[in-house]
């Protein structure tokens, strides 16, 4: 078919078509350089925005600069007394009354003033004692809180709802305001808080944990059956403690009234402490059976007297209080409460014997005005522990103070096999063939139980500890079993722990044998001999029980040095 003349002029002619194509190629990069400056001038206008967002940032800090430095000082003040909206007294406008808003006495820079709180403070938790804020139109714009520093004062009497009496430095006596803290939580006397005289104010209580640490303690793990060689004393105390706390009912019938408290007094190391925490456990006990109660409840005072002992005068005298104001707290909830005093004669001495710093003139007092004011509770019962009762004052050991006495004497063969049996038991590692020799664990055991009690209590030379002389001219030999107790037994069943320890590291062969106890047994006293003061003979013959008007001279016997080891060290014959 033949080209029409129109199509044939239309047809751009090849220098038109170049033409066509170096214009696209134009528009594409021109459109590409647009794409470029667009891209350059997003990444510009990002740069700008941060910049104007530190910009703005920094304008702020500085505003705030400025206003900090232009803002007046704010004033801390304390609050006196909160006041909340009333009619003032005497004012009457005929119209009703004319209502105040509220407002809080506050003591700022020695000056009282009555001022405003601001809306934006919670009115609500103002109260007495505590810190605030003032601006400078003298309105409370912040609550800070109480002030943590301070002396130390202690209360002495509650005055009434918002005061009390303290004492301070050198027993001077004030009375303060309590502060909304203390208000709440009404402190008794006895109690340590902090104070500020400044304003007034007892702030907040303080933990006097010298004296918690020192007493405190609940119901004790120590029964009767840990306890062996007293049985006649702890059959006496029984009688003479738990049955009147146990069944008080039956001996007010009878006219009779519990002991008041008991001394446990005796050699050193034969059990006294424990006796006395037996006879805490045995009463909470009891009580918890007779109440109905599951659990034993009761608590154990254990006052070591040394520790009360205080360089400041009043300073022992107002722990006293306080601890049996602490019994006292505690027996009024119906649970029996021991009060322990080791080491009595420490605390307690004769007044105006010059055996001391004459301390005692008011310690003493002091224990018998609280011993006497236990009177009304069932539930207190003072025990007291010395190996010198001779220094005991006679007004604490009475009749109607401290009415039992009992003596913790020294363990006779018996008592050091009871005591041996508690520590030498069949669950300790024995030799396999003492074991069969014996037929069983437990008879090997009390064969060893045996061997070091015949060892402990022979009297042979080698084991002659003293040599007493009398007045009269007799002479009368103390033997290392005169010395015997319970702490005693205990530390020589302990080195012949260790001796089987070092017998078992070094020859192999597991056990503890007879001679392990016998050779602790020698140690052990062979370690006393240079432990007894006998130069004093009256000292002496009153830590030993005997009588000082009728020994003339105390000489120890001399023995050669006990062997290092011995036949224990290798393991002994089986």
């Amino acid at each position: 078919m033949t080209e029409s003349h129109d199509d044939a002029a239309r047809r751009p002619t090849p220098p038109a078509a170049d033409t066509t194509q170096r214009q696209l190629n134009i528009l594409r990069d021109q459109k590409r350089n647009l794409d470029r400056q667009a891209a350059a001038l997003g990444s510009q206008n990002e740069k700008l925005v941060r910049l104007l967002n530190a910009s703005r940032q920094e304008i702020v800090t500085l505003k705030r600069t400025l206003a900090a430095e232009a803002e007046p000082p704010a004033t801390f003040a304390t609050i006196l007394q909160v006041n909340h909206g009333r009619q003032p007294a005497g004012e009457d406008t005929g119209t009703g009354p004319v209502v105040t808003g509220p407002t809080v006495d506050v003591l700022a820079a020695g000056r009282r003033m009555r001022v405003a709180v601001s809306p934006l403070v919670s009115f609500g938790a103002c109260e007495p004692g505590l810190g605030v804020l003032l601006n400078e139109n003298y309105v409370v714009i912040a609550l800070l809180d109480y002030e943590r520093t301070g002396e130390v004062a202690t209360v002495k009497e509650v005055v009434d709802h918002d005061r009390v009496l303290t004492v301070g430095r050198s027993d001077e006596e004030r009375v303060l305001l309590l502060s909304g803290k203390l208000r709440r939580e009404r402190p008794k006397p006895g109690d340590a808080l902090t104070v500020d005289h400044r304003t007034g104010f007892a702030l907040e209580p303080v933990a006097r944990t010298d004296v918690e640490q020192l007493v405190l303690e609940e119901v004790p793990d120590v029964s009767y059956t840990d306890i062996g060689g007293l049985g006649p004393q702890i059959e006496a105390i029984r009688d003479a403690v738990e049955l009147p706390h146990v069944h008080p009912e039956i001996f007010r019938e009878h006219g009779l009234r519990p002991p008041k408290g008991i001394l446990l007094y005796g050699p050193p190391g034969n059990g006294k402490t424990l006796i006395a925490k037996a006879v805490a456990r045995s009463l909470a006990e009891r009580s918890a059976a007779k109440a109905g109660r599951s659990r034993p409840e009761g608590y154990f005072l254990n006052i070591k007297g040394p520790e009360l002992l205080d360089k400041y005068v009043g300073e022992t005298e107002r722990q006293i209080r306080s601890i049996f104001a602490n019994a006292r707290e505690q027996a009024a909830r119906g649970v029996p409460v021991v009060v322990f005093f080791d080491e009595m004669d420490s605390l307690f001495r004769v007044r105006g014997s010059g055996l001391s710093s004459d301390v005692e003139t008011t310690i003493v007092p002091q224990l018998l005005t609280e011993i006497d004011g236990v009177e009304e509770l069932d539930n207190v019962m003072v025990v007291g522990a010395t190996n010198r009762e001779d220094m005991i004052d006679p007004a604490v050991l009475r009749p109607g103070r401290l009415d039992v006495k009992i003596r913790i004497d020294r363990p006779d063969r018996e008592g050091a096999r009871e005591i041996f049996s508690l520590y030498v038991t069949e669950d300790l590692p024995l030799r396999a063939d003492d074991v069969a020799r014996a037929g069983s664990r437990a008879a090997a055991a009390a064969a060893l139980v045996a061997a070091a009690v015949e060892r402990m209590y022979a009297r042979e030379p080698d084991t002659e500890f003293l040599t007493i002389t009398y007045r009269d001219g007799t002479h009368e030999t103390l033997y290392f079993a005169d010395y015997a107790s319970g702490a005693v037994i205990r530390n020589v069943v302990d080195r012949a722990k260790k001796q089987a320890i070092k017998t078992l590291l070094t020859t192999g062969r597991r056990g503890i044998t007879a001679e392990h106890l016998v050779a602790a047994v020698d140690a052990e006293f062979h370690e006393q001999q240079d432990l007894p003061n006998t130069a004093d003979s009256e000292d002496w013959a009153r830590l030993t029980g005997r009588r000082a008007d009728t020994i003339e001279n105390v000489r120890m016997v001399p023995h050669p040095p006990a062997p290092r080891g011995g036949a224990a060290d290798t393991g002994g014959a089986a």
